[in-house]
């Protein structure tokens, strides 16, 4: 299967690969301080398009990379989710990000579990990570629904190399124990 032809669904959630209709969502999202002050800071237009033609790229070349979160109900591009493994990260990870209005929904936890199984069977990975700022409980509390563990503090690589993080994980046989 073709990553474009890519989707995976939940009881409430669509999650595909991203497209182009998704950037004028995406860019509000990462315009939004309160949406960004954990994962990276607020983007103008210009840096959000950068950012998604990255994570986009991705998907060509390491053949994963972000979904697009779309909520089934309404079709609404309401946040982003997947496994992510940049040049000098501290290891493979399934992130997450969704809109301000959405929060607290349980949405970020739905797909996460998601993408984590996929990667888990589709990809193979034997362990998945979350790199959580210690002040942000809201994807603490997902790690947790997740199963997954505070390992202690972990580095990401430049531009982020002095965001304190620590690194949640788990491996594929703990996830499946769950």
């Amino acid at each position: 299967m073709a990553f474009t032809d890519l989707r995976l669904e939940t009881p409430r959630l669509i999650l595909r690969p991203l497209e182009m209709r998704d950037f004028d969502a995406f860019a509000a999202f990462h315009a939004d301080p309160e949406s960004m002050r954990f994962i990276g800071g607020v983007q103008s237009r210009e840096v959000a398009w950068r950012t998604l033609m990255l994570m986009a790229g991705a998907w060509h070349l390491q053949s994963c990379s972000m979904f697009s979160m779309i909520e089934r109900s309404s079709g609404r591009w309401i946040g982003r989710t997947g496994p992510w493994m940049p040049e000098g990260w501290p290891g493979p990870e399934v992130g997450w990000g969704v809109v301000r209005d959405c929060e607290g929904k349980g949405y970020a936890t739905e797909a996460a579990t998601a993408a984590i199984d996929w990667a888990f069977d589709a990809l193979g990975w034997t362990q998945v990570i979350h790199s959580i700022s210690p002040g942000n409980a809201a994807s603490q509390a997902v790690a947790t629904k997740l199963g997954a563990r505070n390992r202690g503090p972990g580095r990401l690589p430049p531009p982020l190399a002095d965001v304190p993080v620590d690194i949640w994980g788990q491996t594929r046989e703990e996830w499946r124990q769950r």
